[in-house]
């Protein structure tokens, strides 16, 4: 069974190495560790299909916008006629500190409006990569941060959780949501 593995993100070069767009650079680090051209533009988003932990898989970076997402992951879904725990998004997430990365099914939004748009056409119950960028200081406006891009200092911190990431969604593919929320929620490199 194929699992479309979505990074949520916005397009264009303006976004491309910003805090909203850790789930594009995954997805963009997987497609490296796999050889996965991401030649596809159809569907609304950028994608590539191969084998992932010995998993088909779609890779896809939807190219709507973020709080557009779930068009982009909706028309996918009913191309390939996918149920929702076939489809993978891995996000950045303001509740989870720096680096962090949990490994969930199902839930809410948490004001995050790409999810609330996969949510809008999956429903709640999909399987989730949150990897945490931290929450900005006080009085600092929560959209430019997330905009925005990271410090120079954490650019350690930001590679080593897109690879925990990367290693997270290679473990679901290959061994299972249930032993990977198991190894990769109780911590994450720093």
């Amino acid at each position: 069974m194929l699992t479309l593995v979505v990074g949520l993100g916005n397009p264009g070069p303006r976004y491309r190495r910003t805090r909203h767009n850790l789930g594009f650079l995954v997805v963009d680090e997987l497609a490296k560790r796999w050889n996965i051209p991401m030649s596809s533009t159809r569907h609304g988003a950028e994608s590539g299909t191969g084998t992932i932990a010995n998993a088909s898989a779609m890779l896809a970076k939807p190219q709507t916008f973020m709080n557009l997402s779930g068009d982009a992951v909706g028309r996918l879904r009913r191309a390939r006629r996918l149920k929702p725990e076939h489809i993978l998004a891995v996000y950045d997430d303001l509740d989870l500190a720096l680096g962090r990365v949990r490994i969930r099914t199902g839930g809410g939004a948490g004001g995050h409006n790409g999810v609330a748009s996969l949510i809008s056409v999956l429903g709640r119950e999909f399987p989730r990569v949150r990897v945490g960028i931290g929450r900005p200081g006080p009085g600092s406006d929560p959209v430019e941060y997330v905009l925005g891009r990271f410090d120079p200092a954490d650019a350690a911190i930001v590679e080593r959780a897109v690879e925990h990431a990367a290693d997270g969604i290679e473990a679901v593919l290959g061994q299972g949501l249930e032993p990977a929320m198991n190894a990769f929620n109780r911590q994450s490199p720093r």
